[in-house]
């Protein structure tokens, strides 16, 4: 069995879970990790016990033993250099979404893969959620017969709206609801999105970050399917960073309705009132097992790079999700439909959020 050496660059919430699948796998022999902020550093330090924990991550850069990276780094603006420094050093890297904030930065991004021949992936995590996986099945498989149209709402909590929205200006269509437009679009191809349409509405966030509340898009592909997706992040405070998605999917032979709100598990305590453990997007360790699809994502890749597998998310997948999203708040913008793929104009007419 072949090893790799791993490095993570940013050990926050994302970055530390993958820093602990990294530290368990016998895939990896050495993990290093890079974080800006000294206690947070420290903190993973000691759980995963790295050869290498630095505060700058071009010192990994230097170290030719790496083979692959995580970037887990925020705000999402240091995604696109962090990933084409690794890809220039002949690294394999696995990067959180979004993969760039310009189209011109993911083609140079997926060029890069290519070029010097390094598998390149995007966390697009809900593909590892069982219950979504079972939706692709019924879909390959025929179960509900030919694909007619598929509906997904995702809402997160204020206090992850906050966090997000505070540390760089996108919308919900291209931080939350593009988890569910990566995972549909996977679900029906070889189909192409040709149109978009979106709405969004203000409330809450508009005084604090500034952004919307809500956000809902109408995808039609070339087969005639059509797709809605909706999202926010202004649910009161609950359970911490819980994440409640809806799915239905009709076909011409049956229809399927997934509820992966996390009402399956309720705890209630005289302490803190009403609690749904386990609800979160990324997941979370329970015991000796992690409940969540992030570890299983993690998995992949190392695997992906130790044994020489195809990355199951490409970064030409990615870069259609990101047109899509794009799209989207174009049509908010001028409240009217946008067609795909986007012509030079309407690429000029995309504004780079600001931090």
């Amino acid at each position: 069995m072949k090893q790799i050496n791993v490095g993570i660059i940013g050990t926050g919430w994302c970055g530390g879970i993958r820093a602990n699948t990294c530290s368990s796998n016998p895939l990896v022999k050495d993990l290093h990790i890079a974080e800006i902020k000294i206690d947070r550093l420290e903190e993973v330090k000691q759980l995963t016990n790295p050869v290498t924990a630095t505060t700058d991550y071009h010192e990994l850069l230097k170290n030719d033993d790496i083979d692959a990276f995580f970037i887990s780094a925020t705000p999402e603006d240091i995604h696109y250099p962090m990933a084409k420094d690794c890809m220039e050093a002949g690294k394999h890297v696995f990067l959180e979404k979004p993969l760039s904030l310009t189209l011109k930065e993911a083609d140079h991004l997926v060029e890069l893969a290519e070029t010097n021949d390094v598998k390149f992936t995007i966390g697009y995590s809900q593909r590892f959620n069982p219950k979504f996986a079972y939706l692709k099945k019924c879909l390959s498989d025929g179960t509900i017969g030919n694909p007619v149209a598929g509906l997904v709402s995702r809402h997160i909590t204020r206090g992850l709206g906050h966090k997000i929205g505070g540390r760089i200006k996108l919308s919900p269509a291209a931080m939350e609801a593009t988890h569910d437009l990566d995972f549909l679009l996977w679900c029906l191809e070889p189909a192409k999105p040709i149109r978009v349409y979106s709405q969004s509405a203000y409330g809450v966030m508009k005084d604090v970050t500034g952004l919307e509340d809500a956000q809902w898009s109408i995808v039609t592909l070339d087969n005639g399917v059509i797709i809605t997706i909706g999202s926010g992040w202004t649910m009161p405070p609950g359970h911490p960073n819980y994440s409640g998605t809806w799915i239905e999917f009709t076909g011409t032979e049956g229809m399927l309705v997934m509820d992966d709100t996390h009402r399956d598990v309720v705890l209630n305590t005289m302490k803190n009132g009403i609690r749904l453990p386990m609800s979160t997007m990324p997941g979370e360790q329970v015991e000796h097992v992690f409940a969540g699809p992030m570890h299983d994502e993690g998995v992949h890749f190392l695997e992906a790079v130790a044994l020489n597998r195809s990355v199951m998310v490409t970064p030409k997948q990615a870069r259609q999700v990101m047109e899509v999203y794009m799209a989207a708040d174009l049509s908010v913008e001028r409240n009217e439909p946008v067609n795909l793929p986007l012509n030079n104009n309407d690429r000029s007419s995309i504004r780079v959020p600001k931090k």
